[in-house]
């Protein structure tokens, strides 16, 4: 297969879309673990800039992931990037809620234990 069919394949999309994904969850497990065993350290930091950048990433995207964009523009169906997870559309919906508030909830944690 040819370097321009692969990044063009949907498939191949979906395969990098499903590894970033698992990367932020790892991410996430980590930074929560840390702040609730309260063994803040460089991981700690470097998952919070981790999350910063892909806030602002999202944010310049109108809060659509940008992988969603491009697969939409190869004439996908919307939001079928997200389906690659075998993920319940209710939870494909809300996923940024339920992250979010997660991440919201673990750095208020932080900041309180970093007052403490």
């Amino acid at each position: 297969m040819n370097l321009k069919l692969m990044f063009q394949s949907i498939a191949f999309i979906r395969f990098v879309h499903t590894a970033i994904f698992l990367f932020f969850n790892a991410v996430m497990a980590v930074l929560l673990y840390e702040v609730v065993a309260d063994k803040i350290s460089i991981l700690t930091w470097i998952a919070i800039a981790l999350f910063a950048i892909e806030g602002i990433v999202l944010i310049a995207n109108n809060w659509t992931c940008p992988l969603t964009t491009y697969t939409e523009g190869l004439e996908s169906y919307h939001g079928q990037v997200i389906d690659i997870l075998c993920l319940p559309k209710w939870f494909g919906d809300r996923i940024f809620t339920i992250y979010g508030g997660l991440l919201i909830v673990t750095l208020l944690l932080l900041v309180i234990r970093l007052l403490s």
